[in-house]
């Protein structure tokens, strides 16, 4: 008897090697066909000039990647309750596969085409793949989700010893593609144009300045460069300072899934067997790898954390909202050198390096005092590795208002810089302006040439703003 055909269905998976569900579907049948849907209720993926060309050029990939294995990708937009079904009919697919998401919308997405498919008597194959663990299956010793990454780092990482993940190879993948009349249809004729058009629309000026490269090859070479060189060795103490080269680049891999997060875990703490002189720092690494999955558990179990604060307190929160100053921070404008460098990298780039991240938010949240919602939209609109949990879930621990049981924290802008670029040099790199004043005006924040050199006045007194957020914040 003829194998039967499976529809799998790509989201933040754009690979074939080791992912889960692909697997799954390999097991069954290797009449296997993809598709990716360019979803019109959800523009998470391309709402950003960043994200639309790594998304475009990873899918260029994987396509070829796909035909390679003898098969094919097909590539629609609409809305995947209406098309996942036309076109498992139309191939005539006996299942469909998928990789499970944890966002809010994703979930209600899965439920209604599980729905449809089940109606019509189609399979349907599911996965979490994305994480190491999935949300449903730790928590507390009270039987809660956890709200504290401390704990939750401990249980899961005590969990992931005795993980044995399995290791799969692609590369020598041979699949069956479609029969020829069904080749011929308009739809699926018409896809391959239809990613074209999607790649040539793009108009992202940042690719050559980003860091995070697209499609499974480049995250592969991202990793084994981060593994294989001194950066991860070095990786506790480079990871703070933007002027360094000293992190994975590895985000919006991540995000969109062109590498496995499995892999990424196994190679670590294979590393950590052999190289016992980088541990520390291999532990670093590897926290920061749990963080991630830290804030999907959080918006897994609190689907609510998408619109608001999870601390209720803060819907009463008097925010300023000045628009003038929002907008001059947007820019990278506001005369607080740290603040600018970074702003400028994420519009020109898409990209920021952690530790600018959180002084950013810091500055907008607690100096500013304006609402750490428009800063999560102002990331959303620009990150290459934009992704809702764990942007919002960072934009939440900088405003405070978060599940950080630190209950107050504000960054000194001017401190952090001391900290992190004491020669200036990453402020220097995006603020030319400033390239010829001194170390210890960009320092302190007082630069006594602002007049001749088209650099503006801080936009505001971090201590004077300190007192007034404090006050602020004691009214509720």
């Amino acid at each position: 008897m003829k194998s039967p055909r499976i529809l799998f269905w790509h989201r933040k998976d754009l690979r074939l090697g080791d992912n889960k569900s692909l697997m799954k579907s390999l097991e069954i049948s290797h009449y296997i066909t993809s598709i990716y849907i360019f979803d019109s209720n959800s523009q998470l993926d391309f709402n950003a000039e960043s994200r639309k060309w790594f998304l475009g050029e990873s899918l260029k990939e994987l396509s070829q990647s796909w035909r390679h294995s003898g098969s094919r990708m097909i590539v629609d937009e609409g809305e995947p309750i209406k098309l996942i079904p036309k076109i498992a009919k139309l191939i005539n697919a006996k299942f469909v596969a998928w990789n499970k998401g944890i966002e809010p919308y994703e979930i209600r997405r899965d439920f209604e085409v599980k729905n449809e498919l089940q109606r019509l008597n189609i399979n349907v194959l599911e996965s979490l793949d994305h994480l190491l663990m999935n949300p449903s299956k730790i928590f507390t010793g009270n039987g809660n989700p956890y709200t504290v990454y401390g704990p939750f780092y401990k249980n899961l990482k005590s969990k992931l010893i005795y993980q044995n993940f399995k290791k799969f190879d692609l590369s020598d993948l041979k699949l069956i593609d479609l029969e020829q009349n069904i080749i011929d249809n308009p739809l699926i004729r018409s896809s391959s144009e239809k990613l074209k058009k999607f790649a040539i629309k793009n108009k992202f000026i940042g690719k050559s300045s980003c860091p995070c490269k697209p499609g499974e090859k480049a995250a592969d070479k991202l990793l084994n460069n981060f593994l294989s060189s001194k950066k991860i060795s070095n990786y506790e103490k480079a990871r703070d300072f933007p002027a360094q080269d000293g992190t994975s680049y590895l985000s919006a891999s991540l995000r969109f899934g062109t590498i496995s997060i499995r892999r990424i875990w196994d190679q670590t703490s294979n590393l950590a067997i052999q190289n016992q002189s980088g541990l520390s720092s291999i532990e670093t690494w590897k926290k920061e790898l749990l963080w991630r999955e830290f804030y999907q558990h959080c918006l897994f179990h609190f689907p609510e954390l998408a619109n608001g604060p999870y601390r209720k307190k803060w819907s009463r929160f008097p925010w300023q909202n000045n628009q003038k100053c929002f907008t001059r921070w947007s820019n990278g404008e506001t005369g607080v050198p740290i603040i600018d460098a970074a702003m400028r990298q994420l519009n020109h780039s898409g990209w920021m390096h952690n530790r600018c991240r959180m002084i950013v938010a810091s500055f907008l949240v607690k100096d500013l005092i304006c609402n750490w919602q428009m800063g999560e939209k102002k990331f959303m609109q620009f990150l290459v590795d934009g992704d809702l949990a764990a942007n919002n879930g960072g934009w939440q621990w900088s405003a405070s208002s978060g599940m950080d049981p630190k209950p107050l924290r504000i960054f000194n802008p001017f401190t952090q810089t001391k900290k992190f670029d004491p020669i200036c040099e990453y402020i220097r790199f995006w603020v030319p302006e400033l390239s010829k004043i001194p170390d210890s005006e960009i320092l302190n924040g007082e630069i006594s040439q602002i007049g001749s050199i088209s650099y503006p006045q801080p936009i505001v007194n971090h201590n004077i703003q300190q007192r007034l957020f404090k006050s602020l914040y004691a009214e509720i």
